[in-house]
């Protein structure tokens, strides 16, 4: 006679189990807030680039390091800010970056000049990299492991309405108060979440902590910022061979190959350089991080487009958007059903080559064209990523032992906002060059003070055309003239970039999900990012 199998006791204390749903709400809320600062800006920077007393008149390199301040320290934070959860308690350090958040977002709000909205920002992202990991930490302590996939999956999904309503929100909010008002909305909902917070979340922590490491920490952060920097500053000078700029660059990738070389002789690196040794992994990765590089720079010029020169208003340009987040919403659940007719390389090659002939599409548009074509080269290119994101994802997740699913996590969402950061750069700066290039015959005219003003963004021009009043109108048709085909040029570049993750993908990645893993590949799907 067989013995009956003893039920396993819950691991939950019941008081935490019964309010599960409600913390998790809870760390929904924190998370929406920090996803949806990058998305909601995204409408905003027209407006943060007109002078004042309507914006702050940001140059085109000012408002690149305005989103990269955020996308970099969140980047280069995030693995310490996990493991300073684990040691010192989540809730704990979940209550202390979301107030960080909130004071960050109050002061950004009430910026006088460009330079103190980028360091408000990267006080923003300093309070958000603590949020993140540890709201996901949480989670998976207040919930029994049956009922992880489903509460993983349901948090996952709020990055991707963040990203929907994001830049309709800040279209409203831009539509009826200051620019300000798009950081100021986070400070009332950081109230409510910390109130929230003290009532619902228990506190957890890891009995076995992992050592911070300082030096990696620092040498991947420094090593970023001057490799942003000097290929940002190359796009504000319209010259990448200037002595400035090729020492800035210089220094900042013999940072990085320093941080690469203490990461390798570490016994408590922050990046375990032994996961990129298995190539399917590698190649995760580098797609995960192409396609954001792809994205951020289209988003960065599209704005552009969709306001200068289409005369759309920020919460037409936000509601113009949302077909790239409905496509994104609607096919990423469903991708694993592709990856398992087709298989993972033929389902994200296919995607990325998608995506690269959306990027190319930008390059027909002009100031005329049916703004529907727009609609729909955004529709497919959020399709085109959803069919991306998500078997990468999954195979990132499975290339490494289950004991290191944290560690695959985060290292995703490194990559994603490093990709995200460098391809504003790089994709803003071949905008920026493209746009000087084709603009400045039209200055000749201007005084040489005005001419450097003038040339460096769309943006700047019409600013200048506006105070020459009726002697400025003939700047408005070379300047839109110019700002397209800078935005074709960046938009083929951007091609380019993603038709070599298709190779990369074509490549290294598995065709198949592995029998063996099929029992996972449920669990694992829900753990997905969008």
């Amino acid at each position: 006679m067989t013995t009956p199998a003893v039920p396993t006791a819950p691991r939950i204390p019941e008081a935490v189990h019964r309010r599960r749903w409600a913390i998790l709400g809870v760390l929904m809320l924190s998370l929406l807030i920090v996803v949806l600062d990058n998305s909601i800006l995204n409408v905003a920077i027209k407006t943060i680039s007109t002078p004042a007393p309507t914006g702050l008149g940001a140059t085109q390199s000012e408002l690149e390091w305005a989103i990269n301040a955020y996308t970099l320290v969140f980047a280069g934070l995030l693995f310490s800010a996990g493991l300073l959860g684990d040691r010192f308690g989540r809730k704990r350090v979940l209550l202390g970056g979301l107030a960080v958040f909130g004071i960050g977002s109050a002061l950004a709000a009430e910026s006088g000049s460009p330079a103190q909205l980028i360091a408000f920002r990267a006080l923003m992202a300093l309070g958000a990299a603590f949020v993140m990991p540890a709201t996901l930490a949480v989670l998976m302590n207040v919930f029994e492991r049956e009922e992880q996939p489903k509460a993983i999956g349901i948090w996952a999904g709020g990055v991707g309405l963040a990203i929907a309503i994001g830049p309709i929100t800040g279209g409203l909010l831009l539509d009826h108060f200051w620019w300000g008002s798009v950081f100021l909305i986070n400070v009332p909902i950081v109230l409510l979440a910390l109130g929230l917070m003290l009532w619902l979340v228990p506190e957890s922590r890891d009995p076995n902590p992992g050592r911070i490491d300082l030096v990696g920490v620092a040498l991947s952060v420094v090593g970023l910022v001057l490799l942003v920097y000097g290929i940002i500053k190359g796009g504000e000078l319209a010259d990448f061979t200037d002595a400035t700029v090729l020492a800035t660059t210089g220094a900042g990738l013999a940072v990085l190959v320093a941080f690469v070389v203490h990461e390798k002789r570490s016994d408590h690196p922050s990046v375990d350089m032994d996961y990129f040794k298995n190539k399917v992994f590698s190649a995760a990765i580098a797609v995960i991080a192409l396609v954001f590089f792809a994205l951020m720079g289209v988003t960065f010029f599209s704005v552009f487009y969709t306001q200068s020169v289409r005369g759309y208003s920020p919460l037409q340009t936000g509601l113009l958007m949302l077909p790239l987040a409905a496509a994104q919403l609607i096919f990423a659940p469903r991708a694993r059903l592709v990856v398992d007719r087709i298989g993972i390389r033929a389902t994200t090659t296919g995607a990325m080559l998608v995506l690269a002939t959306t990027l190319a599409a930008f390059a027909t548009l002009d100031a005329d064209t049916p703004i529907w074509l727009l609609e729909v080269v955004f529709f497919f290119m959020g399709a085109g990523m959803a069919h991306v994101m998500t078997p990468t994802s999954v195979v990132i997740m499975q290339a490494l032992p289950r004991e290191k699913a944290g560690s695959a996590s985060a290292l995703s969402n490194t990559f994603r906002q490093v990709g995200g950061a460098l391809g504003i750069a790089v994709l803003g700066s071949v905008l920026s060059t493209s746009y000087r290039n084709g603009i400045e015959g039209h200055l000749g005219a201007l005084p040489a003070g005005v001419r450097d003003t003038a040339g460096e963004s769309i943006e700047a021009t019409l600013g200048v055309a506006a105070k020459l009043g009726e002697r400025g109108q003939s700047l408005v048709g070379p300047a839109n003239d110019a700002f397209l085909h800078a935005m074709h040029v960046t938009a083929l570049c951007g091609a380019v970039v993603a038709f070599a993750g298709a190779v990369v993908v074509a490549l290294f990645l598995p065709g198949r999900p592995k029998p063996a893993a099929e029992d996972a590949t449920k669990e694992e799907l829900e753990r997905v990012e969008p």
